[in-house]
């Protein structure tokens, strides 16, 4: 392990100094817009209550199984995926790890620049809303407005910078600082909107949408391929994020226990929106259709009909702003690092340039159908091939003997043989069933 002795110091990023503050930071990365606008909108749609128990059997099998196996590699090899993946690669006596670690990169990097986009229409909300602007003109026209080509350039640009200023300060003072910060203060700005919600008259009909069960919905296929892609992208498993920050763990913490928190902290982010969401819309009579329709037509019309609308909006775009930010911080980590490792860069520089590149791209594809479409190709091919590819990396290339040996690390009860055969043959089938069912339908997470 000389590998991990001389790659940190040399990368200048420091650990996480608690396991709540790497539990936060991961939650985080995985709290994203998929828990805000598309969880509830399928939870009511395919079965309501019935919906949450195949989600749920995979948010377990997905959090303990998929997340301490990117975890634990990060943390065995002290580096990215690129790394990562010529390590396991090199185990076997083989090259060409670095080249499949580079896929779940580039789609880390992809999300980004489309993911950096949306933040900025969050960001230049949050001023309509405190400016009055949102409620004076038509949702759907200001959506149109801040959606077209060039049309949210600087609110775009302070979201990269305000990312970049989180990254410049380390892994200490900079991710886990903002995380124990932004991750608590989403939960607290919810669950004060979801409770203010259940007082609107008519809520009562979002919460039968979302919680009657329809147990028909169990038999019909398409409620368990919905809930296995939903549960797989909750997670964010990209086969690159999680390692990154597994890379930064303590050799201490018990790795399992840390992503079976993740997994449920990030399962009760998407059930607080639900109910901070749904109960609102069906109050109002309008339609709970999921996306950015949801978000920023359909919201700011819910909002600006209720009593101190103007405040819960700001506060709601702002619980999603952090939200936002706090997934970019590990897609931003995770570029930067390799920035350091492969071109040599100092952290600064490498920070600055992932920035750069993200506004550069992204620029050029505000215009909403544009970045739709590359979301919806990085999303589609990209991240799901980088997960598959990091599923069979583990469990397959480096091999359940070396990787229960870092997760055993931490822990007073050893992972047993179960756990190795979910990992070697459940998670890598259905790992493969989440790329292949995403191309066939255009997307299920």
């Amino acid at each position: 392990m000389g590998q991990n002795k001389n790659l940190k110091p040399k990368l200048e990023n420091s650990n996480f100094n608690s396991k709540i503050g790497f539990i936060l930071a991961s939650v985080g990365s995985a709290v994203g817009m998929g828990n805000i606008w598309m969880f509830p909108y399928r939870l009511g749609s395919y079965g309501g209550a019935a919906f949450l128990i195949p989600y749920f059997l995979f948010v377990i099998l997905f959090g303990i199984v998929g997340l301490s196996g990117e975890f634990g590699l990060g943390r065995l090899t002290g580096t990215g995926p690129i790394g990562s993946y010529d390590y396991a690669m090199k185990t076997r006596g083989k090259k060409g790890g670095a080249f499949f670690g580079a896929i779940p990169l580039f789609g880390s990097l992809g999300i980004a620049i489309g993911y950096a986009i949306i933040v900025g229409w969050v960001l230049r909300t949050i001023w309509g809303s405190l400016s009055g602007s949102l409620f004076t003109t038509d949702s759907a026209e200001y959506f149109s407005q801040m959606t077209g080509a060039f049309g949210s350039v600087p609110w775009h640009f302070a979201v990269i910078a305000l990312t970049v200023i989180i990254l410049l300060g380390g892994v200490l003072q900079g991710i886990e600082k903002v995380n124990k910060i932004m991750m608590p203060t989403f939960f607290i700005l919810f669950l004060i909107i979801a409770v203010r919600v259940a007082f609107l008259p008519g809520s009562i009909e979002g919460y039968q949408y979302l919680l009657v069960p329809k147990w028909e919905f169990l038999l019909k296929p398409m409620t368990w391929i919905m809930a296995m892609g939903q549960a797989f992208f909750s997670l964010s498993i990209t086969g690159s994020g999680m390692i990154i920050y597994g890379s930064y763990l303590s050799k201490k913490e018990d790795i399992p226990f840390s992503a079976g928190m993740t997994a449920f902290l990030d399962t009760c982010a998407a059930l607080l929106s639900g109910f901070a969401i749904i109960p609102a819309v069906f109050a109002f009579g309008m339609d709970p259709k999921s996306g950015p329709p949801l978000m920023f037509i359909t919201l700011p019309k819910v909002f600006s009909q209720m009593p101190m609308g103007k405040l819960f909006a700001t506060l709601f775009f702002i619980s999603v702003l952090f939200a936002g930010i706090t997934s970019l911080v590990n897609m931003f980590e995770v570029c930067a690092e390799a920035a350091q490792k492969k071109l040599k860069l100092r952290r600064t520089p490498a920070v600055l340039l992932v920035g750069a590149l993200v506004f550069a791209v992204g620029v050029f594809i505000e215009y909403e159908p544009y970045m739709g479409a590359w979301m919806d190709a990085i999303t589609v091919y990209v991240v799901p091939f980088g997960a598959l590819l990091g599923a069979i990396m583990i469990y397959w290339v480096l091999g359940t003997q070396k990787i229960n040996q870092e997760l055993n690390l931490g822990r007073k009860k050893p992972i047993g043989k179960v756990f190795n055969f979910f990992g070697k043959y459940v998670y890598i089938i259905l790992a493969a069933a989440v790329f292949i069912l995403g191309i066939v339908y255009g997307g299920i997470g």
